[in-house]
């Protein structure tokens, strides 16, 4: 593209966050300045979307002139086609796994540690959805005083497993105020409505914590860079549609006030303090809510707050966009860029 417009490519552009990050491309105005392109599935080629024709991620799909491409269409897409997308050119920014784990990916959360944007060689990884609204909230406490170990339960919402878990939800919730047989549960193993599932995510090869859960300890110690944080976690479904909570019990290195801990959080990016957040409140925001600040009286440096944030927006699509525009604002999309500067 000439000038200082980009070519902008979003990946899986008519699933549940795909069409987000449509959404918050508009409302930041990316989708004016720029060029978006649009790739799905054969399934989804040839729908057209804002007077965007989708095209199909296949072996025919032309990716040459791509600046920046949004991923959001699983993990085995991602790793065959992420690297595909690098070597024509573009910069990655993944909602998937795939490249989390790998060193030499960051990983970022836009009002975190966006300084790590600066060691990307063609790939940016958008961390798990429930670490992503975790960090915004910790990153202040962790600045001033340290954290030492955390204790987190979730309460994820339906959406952060898809499509197809919103309609089941529905459905089941459906039958149950008409009366009915709930349906056979087809996304989770027990019916979600009316019900909370201990365990969100899958157990991997007998590990006795959910794939969720891990995805938060490894996260959360990347993201802060301090690899001695000691980090519980306990990651459970709740029949919520759009909106992921946690309850967070931190213990800090350094004492930390519970008004000095407010006053951390009133002036961070990206937060809003409300007494008693809730996924309601939340759904169609781009903020992080947090509340029930307050003493932990356990432990002489231990706090507790209640963190609540969109998991479709600021848990996946407003974050990796947030991301394409730090990149476009400090002249870094491409990898040799990011490496000179």
């Amino acid at each position: 593209m000439s000038g200082s417009a980009q070519r902008i490519a979003v990946v899986g552009a008519t699933g549940a966050v795909g069409t987000v990050m449509l959404q918050c491309l508009r409302e930041r105005g990316l989708d004016r300045d720029n060029e978006i392109v649009l790739f799905a599935t054969e399934r989804s080629a040839g729908r057209v979307i804002d007077g965007r024709t989708v095209q199909a991620l296949n072996d025919s799909a032309d990716l040459s002139g791509i600046d920046i491409a949004l991923f959001s269409a699983g993990g085995g897409t991602s790793k065959l086609w992420a690297p595909r997308f690098v070597a024509a050119g573009a910069t990655v920014i993944d909602n998937s796994s795939a490249f989390r784990r790998d060193p030499d990916v960051p990983l970022v959360v836009a009002e975190v540690n966006p300084h790590a944007l600066r060691a990307h060689h063609g790939l940016i990884a958008n961390p798990n959805c429930s670490t992503m609204q975790l960090m915004v909230a910790l990153a202040p406490i962790h600045r001033e005083a340290g954290i030492e170990r955390l204790v987190v339960s979730t309460y994820q919402s339906v959406s952060g497993t898809g499509q197809r878990a919103l309609e089941a939800l529905d459905a089941e919730a459906r039958a149950a105020l008409g009366g009915e047989p709930l349906p056979a549960p087809e996304i989770y193993p027990e019916n979600i409505a009316f019900n909370v599932i201990g365990a969100a995510g899958n157990f991997v090869d007998g590990d006795d914590h959910t794939d969720e859960e891990r995805k938060m300890m490894f996260e959360t110690r990347k993201i802060l860079e301090d690899q001695s944080i000691g980090v519980a976690v306990t990651c459970v479904r709740v029949p919520v549609r759009i909106s992921h909570s946690e309850a967070v019990n931190i213990e800090t290195r350094e004492p930390l006030s519970v008004e000095r801990a407010l006053e951390l959080l009133a002036q961070a990016p990206g937060v809003v303090l409300q007494d008693v957040p809730t996924p309601l409140r939340a759904e169609g925001r781009d903020e992080v809510f947090v509340g029930r600040v307050r003493r932990d009286p356990s432990h002489p440096r231990g706090l507790a707050m209640f963190v609540v944030a969109d998991n479709l927006r600021k848990g996946a699509a407003t974050n990796a966009v947030q991301i394409a525009q730090l990149l476009i604002r400090d002249g870094i999309v491409s990898a040799a860029a990011a490496a000179g500067a």
